[in-house]
């Protein structure tokens, strides 16, 4: 039983995991690729993203990353690590991402007795995960911990969203929901990427979104007009109490008062990313 007030850690990864995924939506990673000659936005964010796996090829990040078209993945992998090792995409990463917090949130805040303290209470909770069918969180635990502040809670949120998203592609996969259902379901709810930033992300086309629909519809869980059936909202709603269920371990393990903490203080430090222009305005939503 949890010790924990109800959808605590799920708040809390809220508030935490912008930190981290900023990275992918700031021009600071691919300035810091584009020496190498890493400059398409997709071989960017397979790079960056996958280099803690090491020189792995484009069916482990199909299977890891769960959302993307595999022809996608094979356009850019294995080949981006003839131009840069992985070992050289990490450095690289933590330099961007030191130069996005900065950015973003202010020397100041970088540099502050919070952050200090967010980094410590991150690195704390990631200390209840779990490496057994987590490899994106796995890998990432292989890492050292940067020392400065900042950078130890970037790499302490890195680990706590990717231990997430370990579960919930799992969850995913035991609702029978494929990479296509399970973006244009999750856009349905309101809560994930609009169609546009889909497409133009994933290496999906409108053909595979209409017809993940109709297969939605053919499953009772998507109407007409595109939108959420009763049993489609009840669907998205399962899925994510699954998730914090699977992901509950970090949370239990900082207890009540270190996660309410820790959402208090990432919270704070995700409303300014946000004020700063962290994400793209209209990245989320149905439209």
């Amino acid at each position: 039983m949890t010790s924990l007030p109800a959808k605590a850690g799920r708040r809390c990864h809220n508030a935490v995991n912008p930190l981290h995924s900023a990275l992918y939506f700031a021009p600071d990673l691919a300035r810091e690729l584009a020496p190498y000659g890493i400059e398409d936005p997709s071989a960017v964010y397979f790079a960056g993203r996958a280099a803690a796996l090491g020189r792995v090829g484009p069916g482990v990040v199909t299977a890891t990353f769960h959302s993307f078209h595999h022809a996608l993945v094979a356009r850019h992998l294995p080949a981006v690590w003839e131009l840069a090792a992985p070992e050289t995409v990490l450095a690289a990463r933590l330099r961007a991402a030191d130069s996005m917090l900065r950015r973003l949130l202010g020397e100041e805040a970088a540099a502050s007795k919070e952050m200090a303290e967010a980094a410590e209470l991150a690195l704390r909770a990631a200390e209840g995960c779990t490496r057994p069918g987590r490899p994106l969180y796995a890998a990432l635990s292989d890492l050292p911990v940067p020392e400065a502040p900042h950078l130890a809670l970037w790499h302490g949120a890195s680990l706590l969203r990717e231990h997430r998203g370990d579960a919930h592609v799992a969850v995913l996969q035991h609702a029978g929901l494929d990479p296509m259902e399970a973006l244009v379901s999750h856009t349905a709810s309101g809560r994930g990427m609009s169609p546009r930033w889909v497409l133009a992300t994933r290496g999906w086309s409108r053909r595979d979104w209409e017809e993940a629909q109709e297969r939605l519809r053919g499953r009772g869980l998507l109407d007409g007009d595109g939108e959420l059936t009763e049993a489609g909202t009840a669907l998205r709603k399962a899925l994510e109490e699954e998730t914090d269920r699977l992901d509950a371990a970090p949370y239990e393990h900082l207890g009540a008062a270190g996660t309410e903490r820790l959402t208090e203080l990432c919270g704070a430090f995700t409303g300014a990313a946000l004020a700063s222009g962290a994400f793209p305005a209209d990245l989320f939503g149905k439209g």
